[in-house]
């Protein structure tokens, strides 16, 4: 999967928890969030609906993703926890 398909299939998939996420298509995913975030952050304003925005979808993938390595969506609220 190249890039800009894998950004076309999360933002198709904004909000769906269900199926499996490639391998690809999380980290290009993860790219694109983090490049907008470096270049839209420096506005305060739209760095803040941008992100708010990209939320549920980087839940999703990220929970397309551990289906597609056996585990359950649940396990992102670790990253809630304190180390």
């Amino acid at each position: 999967m190249d890039f800009l398909t894998a950004i076309k299939t999360c933002f198709s998939k904004y909000a769906d928890f269900t199926g499996r996420a490639r391998r690809s298509e999380f980290w290009f995913w993860w790219l694109f969030t983090f490049i907008v975030g470096l270049i839209l952050g420096w506005i305060p304003v739209i760095g803040w609906i941008i992100s708010i925005a990209l939320i549920i979808p980087n839940l999703a993938v990220g929970a397309r993703r551990l289906h597609d390595t056996g585990r359950s969506g649940w396990w992102q609220l670790l990253q809630l926890l304190p180390i």
